[in-house]
């Protein structure tokens, strides 16, 4: 990603509504995988958010943060604690089956990033029975200037993802959409800034009313996929998949 990014992913993500709700939900779905004294990998850890919501409710768990940009390294490991290495999510440098959970979140659509080769890695990495939490931006036609600063080669649909997972020898979990009840706002803003050349990144500040009125909006739709209730659309594509040998 471009400097810029990183710096506003560093001073926001601990705050800002998008954030909130990925690092919840990956929390959610993260806990009940990893067993007592586990080993989790974040593959493209960014500036550290995640890693540092996992230290904080689970501090038995040996985490493990991986980034290409060494500044973002040192961002990551001065925000979560934890041990944070550069390096490719195409050729991660650590040991067959020796990873219960890998967490990954907006990397594989990276234009520098081989999919299917960073998802054959997953899977060597990953022990048997070991999981893969991954979120993706969806819809080709969503691409926009914020996909541009971000470096974003590639948009998802599920049931083209779901496909890929298998083919790289993971058995699909769940694969479905998450920030679906706001995705009509999402859609309606990326398609009239799509080609505007003023079109600034989509990590910013909102207003304290604004950002409370998307999170409520967000808690809701977390509060319905608790219970099984998922849309068939959204914003990102979150996906779940098992290592099952």
């Amino acid at each position: 990603m471009e400097r810029a990014e990183y710096e506003l992913m560093h001073g926001l993500e601990d705050r800002m509504w998008w954030y909130r709700d990925l690092h919840t939900q990956v929390l959610a779905l993260l806990d009940p995988l990893l067993p007592k004294g586990g080993r989790l990998l974040d593959a493209g850890c960014g500036t550290g958010g995640i890693l540092g919501r996992v230290g904080r409710a689970r501090a038995d768990i040996e985490r493990i943060g991986l980034d290409f940009d060494l500044g973002a390294c040192a961002m990551a490991r001065d925000k979560s604690g934890a041990n944070v290495m550069r390096g490719s999510i195409d050729a991660l440098p650590l040991g067959d089956a020796t990873l219960d959970a890998i967490v990954s979140c907006d990397v594989l659509c990276h234009r520098s990033v081989d999919q299917p080769r960073a998802l054959s890695e997953f899977r060597r990495v990953l022990k048997p029975g070991g999981h893969v939490v991954l979120n993706l931006p969806a819809y080709q036609w969503m691409m926009s200037a914020h996909d541009r600063h971000v470096h974003t080669a590639r948009r998802y649909v599920a049931s083209d993802f779901r496909r890929a997972l298998v083919e790289a020898g993971l058995r699909p979990v769940l694969v479905g959409y998450r920030v679906s009840l706001l995705f009509p706002l999402m859609a309606l803003r990326r398609l009239l800034t799509r080609s505007a050349a003023s079109a600034t990144s989509d990590v910013k500040e909102y207003p304290m009313l604004l950002d409370r009125l998307f999170g409520g909006v967000l808690w809701v739709e977390r509060a319905l996929a608790s219970i099984g209730l998922r849309l068939p659309f959204g914003g990102s594509v979150i996906a779940v998949a098992v290592k099952d040998a």
